[in-house]
């Protein structure tokens, strides 16, 4: 069964696309299969590895986002997938084993216009089409908008553990305690739509330190971030073994220009030979597969 991990933090601007594209293509280049289902409405992740040419036919139409297995509905996820989705120059598969379940900005629809039945919320809808094809990969990846609206429900219902990506500073953990106490209370929300194959409902296992720029000491903040990590575990709100992560992600230019070029970091060739970016991500994929829960 796939390891399905969704990615959210209740504060913004924390690398989060950058972090789970590039740990995605860390994945598939180790020789998992890899679904990456975007649900941030921003659609970056969309954009980065479909790029604009084949992104803007889909934005324009609706045809081919993930909203569309809601509204209309006559879509189901296995018809949606973009199959190798990484293209080089020649227009041949880069990355063979990675996969996109893209979205465009109507995907904010769902929050505001979707009305849907009630005895049968999207995350549900979205919960059962993904188990129809989970078989087919190692890894589900769900980059989440930072809050828990209808969009990232679907993640989380869907999730069977959850990573919250982090800076050092005041405000990402402020947004990992909003982000439990939200955690909470879908769970309370959902629990009624679960069904005992699904297994229980998705905890946080992790937190991953991104985007450090260059002279800034994270020890402080991996302390304080500690602290607030006992007490949740203490509480039985996270994971028994929740952790922050020994591997972290530093600031790097040549993300930035990963993103211009609609590739994954590993896959600049010569401009990321000897970027110690790219060994960042290897790392937290290395850790990610050493840290799957105990099977029970």
């Amino acid at each position: 069964m796939a390891r399905k991990i969704a990615f959210i933090n209740y504060k913004g601007g924390v690398g989060k696309t950058s972090l789970i594209v590039n740990i995605a293509a860390c994945l598939a280049r180790m020789g998992s299969r890899v679904l990456l289902c975007d649900f941030d409405t921003q659609s970056n992740a969309s954009i980065w590895l479909l790029k604009l040419d084949r992104w803007n036919p889909i934005n324009s139409t609706g045809e081919g986002a993930i909203y569309s297995i809601f509204d209309p509905g006559r879509h189901r996820v296995c018809d949606l997938i973009v199959r190798d989705v990484v293209l080089d120059k020649a227009g041949g598969h880069a990355l063979p084993g990675l996969d996109l379940l893209p979205t465009t900005f109507n995907l904010v629809d769902l929050e505001s216009e979707y009305a849907g039945d009630p005895k049968r919320p999207a995350y549900v809808i979205f919960q059962e089409q993904i188990a129809e094809i989970e078989h087919e990969y190692d890894f589900i990846l769900f980059d989440c908008p930072p809050n828990i609206l209808r969009a990232s429900q679907c993640g989380i219902f869907t999730a069977t553990e959850i990573y919250v990506p982090a800076n050092p500073d005041a405000l990402s953990l402020i947004g990992f305690t909003l982000l439990i106490e939200k955690l909470g209370r879908f769970h309370q929300l959902s629990a009624s739509f679960r069904r005992v194959s699904m297994g229980p409902p998705a905890q946080v296992y992790g937190v991953i330190f991104n985007a450090i720029k260059t002279g800034v000491d994270i020890e402080v903040p991996k302390m304080r971030m500690q602290l607030r990590l006992n007490q949740f575990k203490a509480a039985k709100r996270t994971a028994k073994e929740a952790r922050i992560f020994d591997s972290f992600v530093r600031d790097a230019m040549v993300v930035r220009r990963a993103v211009a070029l609609g590739l994954p970091v590993a896959l600049l060739g010569q401009e990321a030979i000897g970027d110690n970016v790219v060994r960042d991500y290897e790392r937290v994929a290395e850790e990610i597969l050493r840290n799957a829960p105990a099977v029970t």
